[in-house]
Formats: C-alpha cells, sequence, structure tokens
C-alpha cells in the first residue's frame, strides 16, 4: 500500500510562488508500467477539484492553473512536485496528492486509491 505524504504547504501573497512535494513510499508503478499520478485541491464546502495529473497517458491541468502551475515527478516516480507561480487568492485550499497503477483515464472513472493527508496554501490579496 503506497503511502503519500505531502509538504511545501504555506501563505503567501498573490502573485507568489510556492512549491508543493508528494513523497511516495514505494514508487507507484504496476507490471504494465501504467500508472498516474496528481494532485488536487479542496475549499471546504466544496468539491475536491483535480487540478493536474502525469501518467503514462500523458500530462494534463485544469483551466483554473493552466500556465501557472507546473506538475513533474522523478524518474523513480516517488516524488511528485507541483510548482506554484503566479498564485492567486482563489488558489488557496488543502491540496493533496494522489496515486495509482492504472493510466490516468481509467483512474478519473475509477477513483484514486492513494491519497496524502494534505498540505495548506494560503494566498493572501
Amino acid at each position: 500500500h503506497v503511502q503519500l505524504v505531502e509538504s511545501g504547504g504555506g501563505s503567501v501573497e498573490a502573485g507568489g510562488s510556492l512549491t508543493l512535494s508528494c513523497e511516495a513510499s514505494e514508487a507507484v508503478t504496476s507490471l504494465n508500467e501504467d500508472y498516474c499520478m496528481a494532485w488536487f485541491r479542496q475549499v471546504s464546502g466544496k468539491e475536491r477539484e483535480e487540478i493536474a495529473s502525469i501518467g503514462s497517458d500523458g500530462i494534463r491541468y485544469a483551466e483554473t492553473v493552466k500556465g501557472r502551475f507546473t506538475i513533474s515527478q522523478d524518474n523513480n516516480r516517488k516524488k511528485l512536485t507541483l510548482q506554484m507561480n503566479k498564485l492567486k487568492p482563489e488558489d488557496t485550499a488543502m491540496y493533496y496528492c494522489a496515486a495509482e497503477v492504472w493510466e490516468c483515464s481509467v483512474v478519473r472513472s475509477t477513483g484514486f486509491g492513494h491519497w496524502g493527508q494534505g498540505t495548506q496554501v494560503s494566498v493572501s490579496s
């Protein structure tokens, strides 16, 4: 069972940057090399939103973060990073990483089985 731990959250002024990291207890991989690792965020009282994913079927960003956020991973698939630039107050949320050993397009239907505990990001105006 893969355990995920996020770090890097904090408070920043609008226009600033933060880098979130997610460390996995083991490599996120499968026999056929399929995998998906993603960043979600959630504001209290609202649904959790997938904002960026990287996997065997490519990289995808939500329109709300495209051009400002960059998702990346290490070659061992044990560390996921989210570089967040030009932060806005509406980016304030709890950020979670998730992982699964299927393609992202499949996981969006079946759901992620591995989640971190979250890290808070607060952006002031």
